[in-house]
């Protein structure tokens, strides 16, 4: 386990890297976290849309609005 980080730090710690995003309907957007603002609108590239686990879309890139975002995480090497 790492050292306590703020939600601030994480992110700019996970800027230009691979996350997954989890929305409220419970859709995953995994790609390249390319920028966010205050309010956590998501600019991601290389993104790929994923329901119940299974790949839907790609998209490239895309852009979520922040209050449809339930997290954000990294992503493991097992799911790259």
């Amino acid at each position: 386990v790492g050292a306590k980080r703020s939600p601030t730090e994480f992110l700019k710690q996970v800027t230009g890297r691979p996350v997954v995003v989890k929305l409220n309907t419970g859709v995953d957007y995994r790609g390249v976290l390319a920028c966010l603002d205050g309010y956590m609108n998501i600019a991601m590239e290389q993104t790929e849309e994923y329901v119940n686990g299974q790949l839907k879309n790609k998209y490239g890139d895309a852009f979520i609005r922040g209050n449809n975002v339930l997290y954000i995480s990294t992503v493991s090497a097992k799911k790259r």
